[in-house]
Order: structure tokens, then sequence, then C-alpha cells
């Protein structure tokens, strides 16, 4: 067996290179990967825009894959087992990890991120990092990290029965983000600058959209859904400051403000509508154990609702096309995805 890699090399470089066969330690699996989806940070890193990007990089953090070689393991996977993983690497001793708050570990190593990511033909896990899918079509497999980023996220907004909920950005994690929030009950609204994205969000379940094309238009359309009163929540999973500015802007007092996006610039705000709101602001990061386990469930049980949201597919080694066309069509696209 022989082991490609995609590369970053710098900000709009990508290759295609040969890499060492990884050699499999104890309580690590070798896996043979199926399916690796492009997310907003792989795409943020190859614009240059990504916070926590550095060069050269195997990117990747979103995939299914094939268990190739495993050892005797409490989960029960063995060889053949389709699986997706956690992929963001938590040191155990810190003082979020000994709190179980393992997702925001203060030396956490995502992959793709501050470690090579998954996208290789072959690579290796830690086993307690697995979880099987079962009859999970492995395509959709690989939507189930990106969908747990908005999963978590709503665990973080403390949503209700017949909350209006709004979500800022109908990208992969704005509308993943919108389908958690529905299953808690809550009528959600979703927005964007992106009218092709708002028309595929409302087919896969939006209670409305909002065309944010000027902030004037906004607040017309969100006063004339929460009469106005503001959302009971609002999520921001673009990470811009003016999109940040929007969830706080049209919370109603007393609501739940929740930060998913990532950004490099900084928020000039005047903290007074915080404190005159009552505002609860809270961050989201990554996911948990359980967040993937409980979506690996549902998503079995509703494959048609999330397989919409899988728009381009490339063999891996056109990795350069998937990352350009990307670039270049994002208003267009959600879910890029290779195949390995």
């Amino acid at each position: 067996m022989t082991n490609q890699s995609v590369l970053m090399t710098a900000p709009g470089e990508i290759q295609i290179v040969e890499a060492p066969m990884p050699v499999r330690k104890e309580g690590e699996a070798l896996l043979e990967l199926l399916y690796g989806g492009l997310c907003g940070s792989d795409l943020g890193a190859y614009r240059g825009t990504y916070a926590y990007a550095k060069y050269p990089n195997v990117p990747g953090h979103e995939f299914s894959a094939k268990v190739v070689e495993i050892g005797e393991n409490e989960a029960g996977l063995r060889s053949g087992d389709i699986v997706t993983a956690n992929p963001y690497f938590n040191c155990g001793t810190c003082y979020s990890c000994r709190r179980g708050l393992v997702n925001c570990c203060v030396d956490n190593q995502t992959m793709g991120v501050q470690r090579a990511g998954a996208y290789s033909r072959f690579i290796t896990m830690p086993v307690e990092r697995l979880y099987p899918v079962g009859k999970l079509e492995p395509k959709l497999a690989a939507l189930v990290e990106p969908f747990a980023i908005g999963y978590h996220g709503v665990q973080q907004a403390m949503i209700q029965p017949d909350d209006r909920v709004l979500v800022v950005g109908a990208g992969t994690i704005g509308i993943f983000t919108m389908l958690a929030a529905k299953q808690k009950g809550a009528m959600v609204y979703i927005t964007d600058v992106a009218e092709e994205k708002l028309r595929i969000a409302q087919k896969m379940g939006a209670d409305g959209v909002l065309l944010n094309d000027s902030p004037e238009h906004f607040a017309e359309q969100a006063a004339q859904i929460t009469q106005g009163d503001g959302f009971d929540g609002a999520l921001e999973a673009v990470g811009m400051p003016e999109t940040l500015q929007l969830c706080l802007d049209h919370a109603a007092h007393g609501g739940h403000v929740v930060v998913i996006g990532i950004s490099k610039r900084h928020l000039d705000l005047d903290s007074n509508i915080i404190q005159k709101k009552e505002l609860m602001i809270r961050g989201s990061r990554n996911a948990q154990k359980q967040d993937f386990l409980d979506l690996i469930a549902w998503v079995t049980e509703n494959q048609q609702a999330v397989a919409p949201m899988i728009t381009d597919l490339y063999p891996f080694t056109q990795a350069a096309d998937a990352f350009r066309e990307f670039a270049a069509g994002a208003a267009t696209k959600l879910k890029v995805m290779l195949q390995f």
C-alpha cells in the first residue's frame, strides 16, 4: 500500500504529495479514508484569513474512514468497520480537561489546524476517538463532525420549545445549527448575504429566512418576525465582528447569544448593550463525545434531511481544484467533499 496526502504549503497553494505509510501504535487504529469535508476553517486557511492556521500542513478534520488494522478494544471495533472521529486532541491534564471540558482544552490540537489533518489515504487515530457509524452512509458520516459543531453551540444556547431563534450565517455550520435548534422545538430563522444559501436553508427546514442586504432591511424583517421583541436566542456562525454585532443588536432583553464562528478581527463594541439587555453570552468551541453519538443516531434516522448539504464532490487528487472553486464560489456552495 502507498500513501498520499493533500498538503497546504501556503495560502492558496495545494499539492498532492507522497507520504510515508503510517505505523499503527498500541491503542491506535490504521484507517483508510473514505470521504473528507472541506470546513470553513480549511477554506479560511486557504484564503489566509483563519486565526489558527499554520503552513505547511495537511488539512482536514471532518471525515469517514474504514478500519484497516486494529487491536483488541473495549469499543468492539474490528477491521472493516466504518467510523468517524473526534478530531480535537486534548491534553487530559489542564484545568478544562480535569473538569471534563475537553472540547476547550487549553492546549487543544485540532487535526488540520494545530496538528496534521486527515486528508491522506491512510492515517492512524487513537481508538478512543473513533465512533462506529453503523448503517449510516459513509458520505453522510463525514457530515457528523460539522453537525456536532452547531449542535454543541445549540446546547450552549439553552433553547426552549417555541423560542424564536436567529442563526447568523447559512453556511454548513449555520444550517446544521438551524437543524439542531429545530430539534429543541424552536422556531428557527436564518440570515445570510447569499440568497442561494437561504433558499437551501429554507428547503432544509428553516422556519424563515432573512436576507442581510442592509441593516435597515434586516431590522425590518426581524421586527416583523418578533413583533419588535427580539430573538430569544441568537447564534453567530460566521466569524465576523459585524455578524456578532447583529446578534447583540437583535437578541431579546434577557436573551442568549452564542459565538460559534472564529474571527481574526476585533469588535469595536459599545458594551452597554450587554448590560442594558442583560444578555447571556457564551462561546462554543468544538464538540463533545456525546454530541457525536447523539448525531450519529439522529442522522442515521434522518439521512435525507442532511443529504442536500453536500453540494460538490471531488476525487482527493483534485483537491487543488476543490479548494480553488470553493473559494471562488462560496456563496453558492455548502459542503464541498473529497472522495478518497
